[in-house]
């Protein structure tokens, strides 16, 4: 069931209002992220949600269904593992049409639409947030062709609202002076309003954190907390390298089923470089498993349906038969067998080329993470891979059909915490079991340390 918050404001109509979000796609297609409508399907309808060729789309209508404020960008939302930042403004009292709406994208004020509509004259007021008995959701909004609802699948962070006043990004966000990325700004000033709140913005706590009490309820699903936030981008699972594979993806794409018919692995969204400096762990929970299982590392993406990381010269495939290394087609000795609700830790050190696998916290071979060059009970992996660095991976050998739970540091295998989170020397992400000392999740911040 999908997650959404709802809320019945107290005000009235409002000329003016600011609404900032960040949010994280988790699949593509249609997506509602906030919404409103009173009465008939038409009449005084408010809605953002992504349309099924990945825009963005914003609309209020009026009382007679004229959409007043109404917006599609040119711009595509197809990046399952970025953090979005969107800030929308309205002031229906400018004098000029044109900036009537403003919508920023990570700092930029959109200025590239499909469809643009703005009020033809000054005045006009929106119901978003606003009294009555009607309340507004967020993650649930309304697909304007049809007016049905849509829900988001996904991450959300740090929901700013003002309703009397207005503001452009540079509120809510600034330019990393090092990087030039977007990033956020974790305590933003600016006028409430009525009907103003702040939610999400430390954990998953849907009480407003403003100063107004502006609180929401949770409507359907289950607020989850995540270490992923729009500070530290977390890896997941591909759902975009797929094409062949056809797999199911769930649970945020941490969660993937393969197709019984296809020979077939699954890539993760971030990469290691395999020449530089960086160790890296994380946990895969084998949900269902059959005798072809393999996890491991890949230094490719999947080229066909029968393509198999196992079968590459910078592919490493721990196979769950036998615990065996299976590397350019070629099968070694190395560890033990693994099957359902067996969680496999997997510790990659790209400083010295070495590769580890552990059993519910037992590490396979006598491996010590730790040794360093001298990689003990390690596989030694090589550097000459084909773009330059490695993947996370895992599916099957054979034409059957497994369901991998991936723990990159959230802290979750599916919808189900760790049941007691281990020692992390790195202090970047919650496992199962204990991480080795100077290993840390696999994430933005990861990468930099």
């Amino acid at each position: 069931m999908a997650t959404v918050l709802r809320r019945t404001g107290s005000g009235a109509y409002y000329g003016k209002m600011t609404i900032s979000l960040w949010v994280k796609r988790a699949k593509l297609g249609e997506q509602g992220i906030f919404g409103r409508r009173e009465g008939s399907a038409t009449a005084n309808l408010s809605t953002c949600h992504f349309t099924s060729d990945d825009q963005l789309l914003i609309n209020f209508r009026d009382g007679g269904g004229n959409s007043k404020y109404y917006m599609i960008t040119n711009r595509k939302f197809t990046d399952v593992n970025a953090w979005y930042h969107i800030v929308f403004a309205i002031d229906g009292t400018d004098g000029t049409a044109g900036d009537r709406s403003k919508l920023y994208i990570n700092g930029v004020r959109e200025t590239s639409f499909a469809l643009l509509n703005n009020p033809s004259s000054t005045g006009y007021e929106v119901n978003m947030f606003v009294g009555g008995s009607y309340p507004t959701y967020i993650a649930r909004g309304l697909k304007s062709s049809s007016d049905s609802w849509l829900t988001f699948e996904g991450c959300m962070s740090h929901i700013h609202c003002s309703t009397g006043y207005t503001y452009d990004a540079s509120v809510f966000g600034s330019t990393d002076s090092v990087t030039g990325e977007w990033q956020i700004n974790t305590s933003p000033s600016f006028t409430l309003g009525t009907d103003g709140f702040t939610i999400l913005k430390d954990g998953n706590t849907i009480t407003d954190q403003s100063s107004n009490s502006n609180d929401f309820s949770l409507y359907s699903g289950t607020l989850t907390k995540t270490e992923d936030c729009p500070s530290n981008v977390y890896c997941t699972m591909n759902p975009l390298d797929n094409y062949w594979q056809e797999s199911t993806f769930a649970n945020g794409n941490n969660t993937f089923t393969t197709v019984a018919s296809k020979e077939n692995y699954n890539t993760s969204t971030l990469a290691m470089p395999s020449n530089d400096a960086g160790k890296y762990y994380c946990e895969v929970k084998v949900v269902s498993a059959s005798a072809n299982t393999v996890l491991g590392l890949a230094g490719r993406v999947t080229t066909s349906s029968t393509s198999n990381f196992k079968n590459h010269s910078d592919g490493y495939a721990l196979t769950s038969d036998s615990g065996n290394i299976i590397n350019n087609n070629n099968s070694s000795s190395y560890g033990v067998s693994y099957t359902t609700n067996d969680i496999i830790g997997i510790a990659v050190d790209t400083d010295n080329n070495k590769l580890y696998f552990s059993k519910n916290g037992t590490w396979m071979n006598s491996g010590v993470p730790t040794s360093g060059s001298t990689g003990t009970g390690a596989i030694s992996i090589t550097t000459d891979t084909t773009n330059g660095y490695y993947f996370f991976a895992g599916g099957t050998r054979h034409s059957d059909s497994v369901q991998l739970s991936w723990n990159f540091g959230n802290g979750y295998f599916g919808t189900t915490a760790v049941s007691s989170a281990g020692t992390n020397a790195s202090g970047n992400g919650i496992f199962e079991y204990d991480v080795p000392t100077g290993y840390t999740a696999l994430s933005t911040k990861g990468l930099n340390l």
